[in-house]
């Protein structure tokens, strides 16, 4: 572990140190969880800026990792775009947590409205930039990876992009859940719907393919077809889980007795 965290500091110390933070805030807003009894959408307020936070802290240190390998990039740059975008998503979503008020889907003033906005315009411009990326690892010569460690980054991203999007699905309809608005569970940390569909499943396993299957590739298939065949299965997972969503149906429904219960008690 003491020699990726060097070598990673060493690919990219400004996203290192930033997936450092992203990751401290994490178990500060965990922490949180147990201490404050702010409800937001049927759990715990400070569970939506701590997924968000180490989620990016994720991110931050895969793609510091990966854009090593792109002999021709300005990393610099998307450092900056990273750090400034998402920064500003996390510091708004734990605002709105510290108030107890939804940051996303919140369209209760003009204020409120346009912030919601600019976030999405945050995550487009990462996704956008994240997308390039992607593009750059088709196109450019890069002849010292492995190429089915190359084709898992490459489907990393490309997956990646096409789930980060789907984000758009819930904006559009402000909300993460399909047949009732904005439902959550007591699903771990998680929090998807055990009553309805619940879009955010495929939004996390699609995005989550950025850091899983470049290390499959890498670790455990080490071949180029079974990494085509893992990212195929694996896309498909999401588009399940996707189409399982719309239609309504939660993926990890509530048994029949626990319904019963919630019924009866109301």
């Amino acid at each position: 572990m003491k020699a990726f965290l060097l070598e990673l500091k060493f690919r990219n110390e400004t996203l290192f140190i930033f997936g450092l933070l992203c990751l401290a805030f994490a178990v500060l807003f965990l922490v949180m969880t147990r201490i404050s009894q702010t409800q937001l959408y049927q759990v715990n307020a400070w569970y939506k800026p701590f997924k968000f936070a180490f989620s990016t802290f994720l991110f931050a240190w895969a793609m510091a990792w990966y854009c090593y390998y792109l002999p021709v990039f300005n990393v610099q740059a998307f450092n900056w775009v990273v750090i400034v975008l998402l920064g500003f998503e996390i510091a708004y979503i734990t605002l709105k947590a510290s108030q107890g008020q939804p940051s996303h889907y919140n369209n209760s003033s003009a204020f409120h409205s346009m912030m919601f906005s600019l976030m999405a315009l945050a995550a487009t411009g990462v996704t956008v930039y994240t997308a390039y990326i992607g593009l750059l690892f088709f196109v450019q010569d890069i002849p010292d990876l492995p190429v089915h460690y190359l084709w898992g980054i490459r489907l990393g991203i490309l997956i990646f992009v096409i789930f980060a999007f789907e984000g758009f699905l819930m904006g559009g309809r402000s909300s993460h859940t399909v047949g009732l608005e904005n439902d959550n569970s007591d699903l771990f940390i998680v929090g998807w719907s055990r009553k309805v569909g619940d879009l955010r499943i495929a939004h996390f396993i699609g995005m989550h393919a950025l850091q899983v299957l470049p290390v499959l590739a890498f670790y455990l298939l080490k071949n180029t077809k079974a990494v085509w065949l893992v990212g195929i299965v694996y896309g498909a997972l999401a588009t399940f889980t996707l189409l399982q969503a719309l239609k309504g149906k939660p993926m990890f429904p509530l048994h029949k007795e626990k319904k019963t219960t919630e019924i009866t008690h109301h």
